[in-house]
């Protein structure tokens, strides 16, 4: 069965660690890779029979938004098992974000990866609105895979995303964390919404089977993407996580693979 991790993180070998430590800091989370380079991302997910990767940064500073795009475009070059997110930044000027979208769009990146909790921006904040400006000048799909949810912080709240969603009806978006970190009881807003998915990263291990498949049942399986969160958690074990939900063969493998390549149009 074809797998792809619709959401893993890598980083330049130089910085890897410290990058993952800091993570795991953030969320208060012992991380199950101790590293998470690309090498390492392949390693662990090749001997759980996954086949594919998208893969992201993220920037907390404008002036770090070009080298992270080198990196990733970089890195879907030397893998051909990658697909690459770029990332963008709320003190960039609606030109500057107009531009290194069209350059990473024309390297063969798919789409945009941003974290607001990280970036300390809201989704529906006014800061935030040169992205879905500029973005409703581009031609064709480009989604955000957005960080969903946190009862630590008010910046990603399900409420702000669906909000957006609602408004910017001819983007696309991607609410991690099935749409909800530690909010999962508020994903409900995303109900109507034809614009948004989600995926399962960093979420599994804080729910209950039943749960997820209420949420997967309610939201629409066609919507939903297997992502792990490397080097959060360690592929095999959110692939074991997965398994336990009560899906047809039919919805796992799409949610497994199917789904995520339709979406992007691989």
């Amino acid at each position: 069965m074809e797998i792809i991790d619709a959401h893993a993180h890598i980083y330049p070998q130089k910085i890897a660690e410290k990058a993952t430590a800091a993570i795991g800091t953030f969320y208060d989370i012992n991380m199950e890779m101790p590293a998470g380079t690309a090498e390492r991302l392949i390693e662990k997910g090749s001997a759980a029979g996954v086949t594919g990767y998208l893969v992201h940064s993220v920037a907390t500073k404008a002036s770090q938004v070009k080298s992270i795009n080198d990196f990733i475009i970089a890195e879907t070059l030397k893998y051909r098992e990658f697909i690459g997110f770029m990332t963008l930044h709320q003190d960039m000027t609606e030109e500057e974000i107009y531009n290194e979208i069209d350059r990473c769009k024309q390297a063969g990146l798919k789409g945009i990866k941003l974290h607001p909790d990280f970036q300390k921006f809201y989704i529906d904040g006014e800061e935030a609105q040169k992205f879905y400006n500029v973005l409703t000048m581009i031609n064709g799909k480009f989604p955000i895979l957005f960080h969903t949810g946190d009862n630590r912080y008010e910046y990603s709240r399900p409420e702000r995303l669906a909000r957006i969603a609602a408004k910017y009806k001819n983007l696309y978006f991607i609410g991690a964390h099935f749409g909800g970190y530690r909010c999962w009881d508020s994903v409900e807003v995303y109900e109507g919404l034809d614009n948004v998915y989600f995926d399962t990263s960093s979420s599994l291990p804080f729910i209950t089977p039943e749960f997820a498949d209420g949420l997967i049942s309610k939201l629409g399986s066609e919507k939903f993407f297997f992502g792990d969160d490397f080097p959060m958690w360690d592929i095999k074990n959110e692939l074991e996580r997965f398994n336990k939900l009560k899906l047809t063969a039919r919805e796992r493998e799409n949610i497994l693979a199917r789904n995520i390549k339709n979406f992007l149009g691989l």
